[in-house]
């Protein structure tokens, strides 16, 4: 099927209890492996890019084509949106002209009334065009392609304010940050998150920083009005132990692994994308999303 918007099968996770991932791709073999993942499931997805991971990929039309043609040409049958995951207002605006089909326009760093602002310009080009938008209020502690965050909690008006924009889901601060959680991490602030929702009642909620969580906090995020989960760091490391051990394995059998030719990039990254797959197989299942699609 066409890729798509995401408003409808994010509002269906909110309306159901459950959450669609969003994860992040950074190349073809990423894609390939999360696009796998999401066909096996049953799954709708969100496929996400990064400016960095944007700029890497060639620029924000390539990513797009590339995402978009996979899922043409792999046939798969489940909704994938192709999302623009933190992106700056210039950023937000490129990928509705190049046919992004979902955006998030990330203006927690600005001043409250200009990051509304924007948020609502954003709305409305990116509706015109049956594009969905994510906005932030709460800056997610860590740092995501050069926007820095402390990692704060939402204010409950700010929030309020940011729905009203007409914005389709809502990045929120909640104790959550990107990257490794630290040892002293003191968890979700659930109780938080409860007055979130309570104040923007059915609205999808989305939870940034998804690696590391631990289930159960993640799906007690659920049970409250969490419908999207971000990942990202948590496929990242997958790929990267599963390579080093093909690597390391490769060091130690050289001459026989010289004779299979494993030095073929196709072979030698295969076991970090298997990785990469099972890593989202596993998320989806915590998330509650297998067989939503």
């Amino acid at each position: 099927m066409p890729v798509v918007s995401a408003e409808k099968f994010v509002q269906a996770a909110r309306d159901n209890g459950y959450a669609v991932g969003g994860f992040n791709t950074n190349n073809l073999e990423w894609t390939q492996a999360i696009l796998r993942a999401a066909e096996a499931k049953k799954a709708p997805v969100l496929i996400q890019t990064s400016m960095g991971a944007a700029k890497y990929m060639g620029g924000y039309k390539v990513a797009r084509n590339l995402i978009a043609n996979l899922v043409e040409s792999m046939n798969i049958t489940v909704p994938v949106a192709i999302h623009l995951d933190h992106g700056h207002y210039e950023d937000a605006l490129e990928c509705i002209e190049v046919g992004y089909t979902s955006i998030m326009f990330d203006g927690s760093h600005l001043p409250v009334e200009e990051n509304l602002e924007k948020a609502r310009e954003v709305v409305k080009l990116a509706h015109a065009k049956g594009i969905s938008v994510e906005a932030e209020v709460g800056t997610i502690g860590g740092e995501e392609d050069g926007i820095i965050g402390s990692g704060e909690l939402a204010p409950i008006e700010d929030a309020k304010a940011m729905v009203e924009t007409g914005i389709d889901f809502l990045a929120a601060g909640i104790g959550n940050i990107h990257g490794p959680y630290p040892a002293n991490w003191e968890g979700l602030d659930l109780d938080h998150l409860k007055k979130l929702t309570e104040a923007v009642p059915g609205f999808p909620i989305v939870l940034h920083g998804g690696s590391g969580i631990p289930d159960e906090q993640i799906q007690a995020a659920i049970k409250l009005g969490v419908a999207k989960v971000n990942v990202n760091t948590e496929c990242q490391i997958a790929f990267a132990n599963a390579t080093r051990k093909f690597a390391a394995s490769y060091e130690a059998n050289e001459a026989e692994y010289d004779k299979k030719k494993l030095f073929d990039p196709r072979k030698f990254l295969a076991d970090g994308v298997k990785a990469i797959q099972a890593s989202v197989e596993e998320r989806i299942d915590v998330f509650g999303s297998e067989n939503k699609a």
